[in-house]
């Protein structure tokens, strides 16, 4: 029997994505670096969701939406709009459900995305990389196709799937301070959140985001959704604005959302490949970002960051452009 959709998400709905989705994804490891402690006085640990399926956290999230669906509904397929990571996730639990996955993506899409979806089976539209262009052909593909729409972020499953992370994470690392997530949409940060506030109440739950998006620190501040224009940042998976489902969640639950330049999100991807010698995407060095700038103090903390993904195109690696 499938699980009743709920309108909101709990810790309940985390514990039992983790179950849902356990055959279909990694319990990925999670590093230390004794240099990277001793350059910000901490003690950091890297959650490595770039060892998961498809190179990302989005497999969780993306597992456990498909596999809540019916039987019914899950003959119709499955749509949704993605930059990349997403997109592949959706594409391949699609797959291992043995249904049809139609992938709208910006025609900016790294290729090396692009290239993971048709791996996957997806079949994908492109469209103008804009909020609205991808909306409008995603609404066109579910009339078509009676898919189900499964949206990147703004859908409680997926925020449930993504919180699996933080359960691992927890129970890897007893007793941390402090968790960092990057934030875009907000499906990650929400499933942080409730994950982590409700296994350890006292633990603070920091969002990072580009300085050059960063509508999550304006709509924190403000109380309201602010929504993102004309964003400008190398970290490509938070080019998106908060969810409606999400902001909520992240007011109730996140302690702070802080920023990170572009310069220090290419300095700390560049330290982390170096350092801990693993491949991650500029994305998932926000969080590591904001340390390197002191927005959010470590001292003496035990501090959780999720590494989000390492998906790259190697082609055209930040630190290399002229």
């Amino acid at each position: 029997m499938q699980a009743a959709r709920t309108m909101s998400l709990t810790l309940a709905d985390i514990q039992a994505a983790a179950t849902r989705i356990a055959p279909h994804i990694h319990r990925t490891p999670v590093l230390t670096s004794a240099t990277l402690d001793e350059l910000c006085g901490g003690h950091l640990f890297f959650k490595c969701e770039n060892f998961q399926k498809i190179g990302a956290f989005k497999a969780r999230g993306a597992a456990n939406a498909v596999f809540s669906l019916t039987a019914a509904e899950a003959t119709r397929g499955v749509v949704t709009h993605s930059s990349g990571n997403h997109a592949a996730a959706l594409a391949r639990a699609a797959r291992l459900r043995g249904i049809a996955a139609h992938i709208v993506m910006p025609s900016d899409a790294p290729q090396s995305k692009i290239a993971s979806v048709r791996r996957n089976g997806g079949l994908i539209t492109f469209c103008e990389p804009n909020v609205a262009a991808r909306e409008s052909a995603c609404a066109r593909l579910v009339a078509e196709t009676g898919g189900r729409l499964i949206h990147p972020y703004n859908d409680y499953a997926v925020m449930a799937g993504q919180g699996t992370a933080t359960l691992e994470l927890l129970a890897q690392v007893p007793n941390l301070d402090v968790v960092i997530a990057p934030v875009g949409g907000g499906g990650l940060l929400c499933g942080t959140a409730v994950a982590a506030k409700g296994l350890r109440p006292g633990i603070r739950v920091i969002a990072a985001e580009p300085s050059g998006a960063d509508d999550a620190a304006r709509s924190f501040a403000a109380g309201r959704i602010i929504p993102l224009e004309s964003p400008a940042t190398v970290a490509d998976g938070l080019r998106t604005s908060l969810g409606e489902k999400n902001f909520p969640l992240i007011q109730r639950h996140v302690d702070a959302v802080e920023t990170a330049s572009e310069e220090a999100i290419v300095a700390a991807m560049r330290r982390i490949w170096e350092v801990l010698k693993i491949i991650i995407e500029p994305s998932c060095a926000v969080p590591y970002a904001a340390i390197l700038e002191g927005k959010i103090p470590v001292a003496c903390l035990r501090v959780g960051l999720i590494l989000t993904g390492g998906n790259v195109d190697l082609d055209a690696l930040p630190w290399l452009k002229k």
